[in-house]
């Protein structure tokens, strides 16, 4: 046994060599320079002793193979030659894995991103296990970067040139069943056998190569007759290429350097040598790391980051058990996120139509992932299965599944009077330290919880539509928020999936209140005649992910009703401009965004295109026509 601090060497009576990555005092292994420095240490330790005929690489984390570079390691470079020296160091790394004298395998339990997966595609081999959260990815796009460690080299070969691109334009990690349709990886075992399965896989790799005098997986070039078109036919490969850079670039609308510096790297190593595609993925490694784009990306990381720690510590309690009031599109979304999230989940609405819909919602959003391989059936059925629907109907049995939740968090309108009806209620239901939410927009939480017996109870849990697809979540408090009641709204939040922000209780809260002054100079534009796509397509290419107009559907027409008298009367002028007519006409004609099947767009059967305006109401009849 050879122990480092970072890295150990098992050496099996089997002559298989057993190499595993435990970064100290870290849930997750990344690529520091200490961890690289003693691996290095370990193929010179590899290479000294004749006798060993493979090895197998894993990691000591539960949960985590690598999850990618060290990225404080990166940010502290001061110029674009700094990382592209990084950059080629790592490819020198991955280089010594590759060549080799014996064959090494990747077992992989958890996550494997970035530097990790580069790690594992210079591998020989590799087997992950069938837990759902093993994922591989290469997201350095998501930081302005490409893989700077031969990932744009050995990812095309691996998997196919059509295959690997997507995922380095998107980021998009890939669980272990896809990843094995793929070819990314060669066996998917159960996690309990992932060790003796990688043992298994490097003894036979080992026999091959004695027979053969090449290791199998050695120099991998997969490609499908299309790839193999686009790589040896310049026309072809020039039409794939501008095909793909058109597609790009309507989702970035050029404002991501990497989409392009990914394109053109790809598209280069296609022709060029390993050494000259190496260098340029280096060099351009290193400019992308210098520029604004990068920069910021990597300033958000690091906030997403330690968003994932609860800064008010660990709740006194476990919360188990999640009420939610109101089944409609933020209701329902809210109990999806908690029920994928192992919470059981009490979901109640007014009657049976209503609760009827909401559960459909969870149900056809679980079996359009089931569709796409994102769970199976079984983990779909298991989810579903810790849902209990209710309704006012059969009112005492909804009182006693409210009773002994932990957390109940209410969706319902937005109304003030409204909301004191139902807290007041459910008070009276639940446990004494029962945390209480409400999904407002911008009420302020001090308004709902006055005249509750518990105030320090309340929180405000403010999710954004659709909840299943955003990560945010804005949790707001009072001074008369307990500490326990604030760690709980974060823990479960964090829970959820959530990136959780904190704030001070106000009208509109932080995130209303930002956005709403964009929200009405989008109407006022409207309403001086500037067409809805035009509006949203201006606002997509400066970098927002969907249009103003776009978003008035999302949220809810008649919600953003409700919340302007409520800013206009907080803050005068600084909230108002455009006419609330056209809004109120909206909703009267039933045109309330998506949740209705109609609003600025027309959202009939799955599709999406912009609407006819409703006929009768004025204001928004001069706007579209």
């Amino acid at each position: 046994m050879s122990v480092g601090k970072y890295v150990t060497v098992e050496h099996r009576p089997d002559n298989i060599a057993i190499i595993r990555l435990d970064t100290p005092d870290s849930k997750v292994n990344t690529l520091s320079g200490p961890l690289m420095a003693e691996f290095e240490k370990v193929l010179d330790h590899l290479a000294a002793h004749p006798s060993v005929r493979g090895a197998v690489l894993t990691s000591a984390k539960q949960g985590n193979f690598i999850a990618g570079a060290d990225i404080t390691m990166l940010s502290a470079c001061q110029t674009s030659e700094e990382l592209s020296k990084l950059a080629a160091g790592g490819q020198q790394i991955m280089d010594r894995i590759a060549n080799n004298k014996i064959p090494i395998v990747a077992a992989i339990n958890g996550t494997c991103l970035g530097g990790g997966l580069e790690v594992a595609l210079a591998c020989h081999s590799r087997v992950v296990t069938s837990d759902p959260k093993t994922t591989l990815g290469l997201p350095e796009v998501m930081l302005g970067l490409l893989p700077g460690s031969a990932g744009t080299w050995r990812l095309p070969r691996q998997i196919g040139l059509s295959n690997a691109l997507p995922l380095l334009l998107t980021g998009q990690s890939v669980r272990p069943d896809r990843a094995r349709r793929l070819k990314l990886v060669d066996s998917v075992a159960d996690p309990f056998a992932l060790e003796s399965a990688a043992i298994k896989m490097a003894t036979s790799l080992a026999d091959q190569a004695k027979t053969t005098g090449k290791i199998p997986g050695a120099d991998p070039h997969n490609a499908s007759t299309l790839d193999k078109v686009v790589e040896r036919v310049p026309f072809a490969r020039k039409f794939f290429f501008q095909t793909a850079k058109k597609q790009t670039y309507k989702k970035t609308h050029g404002n991501y350097p990497a989409h392009d510096a990914i394109l053109a790297q790809v598209e280069e190593a296609c022709t060029a040598s390993k050494a000259v595609a190496l260098a340029s993925e280096a060099r351009r490694f290193g400019d992308l790391g210098m520029t604004p784009e990068s920069r910021a990306l990597v300033s958000l990381f690091f906030g997403q980051t330690a968003l994932k720690k609860n800064r008010f510590g660990k709740p006194s309690r476990e919360y188990k058990k999640i009420g939610v009031l109101g089944a409609g599109l933020m209701g329902a979304g809210i109990a999806q996120v908690s029920l994928e999230r192992g919470f059981d989940v009490v979901l109640k609405d007014r009657d049976l139509a209503g609760l009827a819909r909401g559960m459909q919602q969870i149900r056809g959003n679980l079996d359009t992932k089931v569709k796409r391989r994102q769970m199976n059936k079984v983990e779909s059925d298991a989810v579903m299965s810790r849902l209990a629907g209710v309704t006012d109907v059969d009112a005492a049995r909804a009182d006693r599944q409210l009773a002994s939740a932990d957390m109940v968090i209410e969706a319902v309108f937005e109304d003030l009077s409204l909301k004191h009806r139902v807290l007041g209620h459910l008070e009276q239901l639940v446990q004494p330290h029962t945390v209480i939410a409400s999904n407002t927009s911008a009420l302020p939480i001090r308004d709902i919880c006055a005249g509750l017996q518990r105030p320090e109870n309340v929180v405000g849990m403010h999710y954004f539509s659709p909840v299943d697809k955003m990560q945010l979540l804005e949790v707001i408090t009072t001074d008369k928020t307990s500490a326990e009641a604030k760690s709980a709204a974060v823990e479960v939040g964090i829970k959820q999936g959530k990136l959780v922000i904190v704030v001070r209780d106000g009208p509109g809260f932080y995130t209303t209140r930002i956005l709403s002054p964009m929200m009405n100079e989008a109407g006022l534009l409207l309403q001086q005649g500037v067409p809805v796509a035009d509006i949203d397509r201006a606002m997509q290419k400066y970098g927002f992910p969907v249009g103003p107009i776009k978003l008035f559907d999302e949220v809810g027409i008649d919600v953003g009703n409700r919340i302007q008298p409520t800013l206009e009367k907080a803050f005068g002028a600084r909230m108002s401009g455009a006419s609330t007519q056209m809004l109120l006409d909206l909703q009267a004609a039933g045109f309330l965004g998506r949740k209705s099947g109609r609003g600025f767009f027309d959202y009939a059967k799955g599709q999406e295109r912009q609407g006819d305006p409703p006929r009768g109401h004025g204001h928004c009849c001069q706007v579209q026509g």
